[in-house]
């Protein structure tokens, strides 16, 4: 009896438990984008998109703040993808699981993964605006006005691409991994070289993998918020950035400083949800843009 009990109710429990967790996730997510979207598409207009804010904030637009996100996503996905991408290459092509190179590299991806974002804040203020910047105003302008040692859109761009790549390395490593190896063997019993193999054969075969890692990169950068504090975000600017070393506004550091510093909050609320739901609409959009492209290079190596 018991263990005709134990089998019927395995059978269906466990079922009924992962049902239960998946739609229950499901159910939170709708939620909270329902709320958003009910908050704040009321305040959504033209002018909105379109227009700096102005009076304190408490009116205008969120126009800057689209424009650095964008730039912010574009160029941290320039610098953080071809090398997450170059790193993952390295790890399954060449070099042993066993060896105690790839034992450390992983070791450091692990450590990364792990480390609070707030941390990588700190590292992108120590490391690329005190060193690498005053270093670049030293040579190439010196005892002039600083140009690079100050927090700007490069620096704050640079330090995300390091916070999204072991997401980059580790997608990408197991989109390699999943070409079957027999091709590889095939390719060299041919005679291609080792680096037309991969160029020809592994890359074009795993260019969906890398794309995923892009677009996982992509929502993890577009959304955080503690990186950018110390590297380049800036509390308000009426106008967009001109160039590398210029300061931006975000989204993101947008609604956290509506949220907390504005001297009437209740006043914003509808402002906060609004930038909310545009946050929300611009990462789904350059997700979708990464999706489509893959979906059309897909077609296009089953084509082949």
């Amino acid at each position: 009896m018991t263990s005709y009990f134990r089998k019927h109710f395995f059978r269906f429990a466990v079922p009924a438990a992962a049902s239960f967790c998946a739609f229950a996730i499901v159910a939170v997510v709708v939620m909270i984008t329902a709320n958003i979207i009910i908050l704040g598409a009321p305040h959504i207009s033209w002018e909105f998109i379109t227009q700096p804010p102005r009076a304190g904030m408490t009116q205008g637009g969120i126009f800057p703040a689209i424009i650095g996100t964008f730039l912010l996503v574009i160029i941290m996905s320039i610098a953080g993808v071809p090398i997450g991408t170059v790193t993952a290459l390295y790890l399954a092509e060449y070099v042993s699981k066993k060896s105690i190179i790839v034992k450390f590299i992983r070791f450091a991806v692990n450590t990364l993964a792990g480390i609070p974002s707030i941390v990588f804040g700190l590292f992108g203020l120590g490391f690329f605006i005190r060193f690498v910047g005053k270093g670049m105003d030293s040579l190439l302008t010196p005892g002039e006005m600083i140009r690079w040692g100050q927090p700007n859109i490069m620096w704050a761009s640079l330090t995300m691409a390091i916070l999204t790549l072991p997401v980059v390395i580790v997608s990408v490593e197991e989109a390699i991994r999943a070409v079957p190896r027999e091709l590889r063997e095939a390719s060299l019993a041919l005679g291609a070289t080792r680096w037309e193999t991969i160029r020809n054969l592994v890359l074009p075969n795993s260019v969906t993998g890398i794309l995923t890692g892009a677009i996982l990169a992509i929502s993890r950068g577009a959304g955080e918020v503690a990186p950018i504090l110390f590297t380049g975000a800036a509390y308000f600017l009426p106008h967009l950035p001109h160039s590398l070393n210029d300061q931006f506004m975000h989204l993101g550091y947008h609604i956290y400083i509506m949220s907390t510093q504005s001297p009437d909050v209740d006043a914003t609320r509808g402002i906060q949800f609004a930038t909310t739901l545009v946050l929300l609409a611009l990462t789904f959009s350059l997700s979708f843009i990464a999706i489509v492209l893959r979906f059309h290079l897909r077609r296009k190596i089953i084509r082949l």
